[in-house]
């Protein structure tokens, strides 16, 4: 396959630089699909953009060609990942890009996909349309970690979160806010860019948690996942209150009928789920259901118990450890983080975030 990678210019670069901030801004927002962002140019000035669809569809070389406000005979196209070239629930884009008289296609990164690898490539060669791939590659490659996941195991990508204070306190009662507003702010992003939330019914009864992001213009309302074996979840809590068949699942094991037929009653998605002999969930058979239901990004906002659980099985793709300055007290009912020890064992790559968060610090571990 035909590669530039040695001559691509600086304007190629910041228009793929471009394409990847479009992909990027609609991560998390778009279903099983990946999100791809493409920029299309023509006598060096941009004439179009497009981002994939919420929900997947039309992908981005389609919303860029009908963006455009100009004719395309000669046009360059830069597009993040290697457009479809199979007919699906939409045409194929190589039919897009070949009808619009596009003359040169440049994608960063081959895709995966077996219906689509290294296909468009011939298809649009065939067309007399100028292929180039490699631009940017690392950059997008990195991008593109989760959906390569996703389509390589069969199963969603999951990140994990925990806020400690400086004592290692995840819970105090007599003051339970632990991080700043950036670092609040923060969390509410990565809401954003999953399409899943999971939480077990322990912290559900506990924060009466609402699991949506809230940042200003970027509101949205992601899956709700809970895991809670007996249905012991508060009936008057928000979650419970505002759950229907679509925007939440419990997963349970031996519940009264009487408590199945409250949750079935109110028209909830309860699926029975094995668990171990301690009665702890199978979360590999979980997984594998969710990602077969759509769930393909998952945030786990778990307390200590679930937290270090899913650390010790190696749940997390990713994890975030937001550590506080502040002291919580221990003279009322309060709650210690004891994962440090198995977070360091299992994840050994870490990268620190200070910049932006106040006193607060913010620490990656990858998986």
């Amino acid at each position: 396959m035909s590669t530039k990678k040695d001559k691509f210019s600086f304007k190629d670069n910041f228009y793929m630089e471009l394409a990847l901030d479009l992909a990027r801004a609609r991560e998390g927002n778009t279903g099983t699909n990946p999100s791809v962002g493409c920029v299309i140019v023509k006598n060096d000035e941009i004439v179009s953009i497009g981002q994939t669809s919420n929900q997947g569809r039309p992908h981005a070389e389609t919303n860029a060609i009908r963006n455009a406000f100009v004719d395309l005979k000669g046009a360059k196209m830069y597009v993040t990942l290697e457009p479809c070239s199979h007919h699906g629930v939409t045409p194929p884009c190589t039919s897009s890009i070949i009808n619009s008289k596009i003359d040169e296609v440049i994608y960063s990164v081959i895709d995966i996909d077996k219906r689509v690898k290294g296909k468009t490539f011939k298809i649009l060669k065939s067309k007399k349309i100028n292929v180039y791939t490699g631009l940017l590659k690392n950059k997008v490659n990195e991008f593109y970690t989760s959906y390569f996941y996703n389509r390589r195991k069969k199963l969603p990508f999951v990140s994990g979160k925990i806020a400690v204070a400086k004592n290692n306190l995840i819970y105090s009662k007599n003051k339970k806010k632990i991080t700043n507003w950036r670092s609040d702010k923060f969390t509410h992003l990565l809401r954003y860019k999953n399409d899943t939330i999971l939480i077990s019914y322990k912290t559900l009864n506990k924060d009466n948690p609402k699991l949506s992001c809230r940042l200003k213009n970027f509101k949205k309302f992601p899956k709700r996942i809970i895991l809670d074996n007996r249905l012991e979840t508060n009936t008057k809590s928000y979650i419970f209150r505002t759950s229907n068949k679509d925007n939440t699942i419990f997963f349970y094991n031996e519940a009264k009928k009487s408590k199945i037929s409250e949750f079935k009653k109110k028209k909830i998605k309860i699926i029975k789920s094995k668990t171990d002999r301690w009665k702890k969930f199978d979360i590999s058979t979980i997984l594998k259901k969710l990602y077969h239901l759509g769930c393909r990004n998952i945030l786990v906002e778990g307390g200590n118990d679930l937290t270090k659980d899913f650390l010790k099985k190696k749940i997390y793709n990713r994890f975030y450890l937001f550590k506080s300055t502040k002291i919580l007290s221990k003279f009322s009912e309060y709650k210690e983080f004891n994962g440090f020890n198995v977070l360091k064992k299992n994840y050994k790559s870490k990268i620190k975030i200070k910049s932006n968060f106040g006193n607060d610090t913010i620490t990656l571990y990858k998986n």
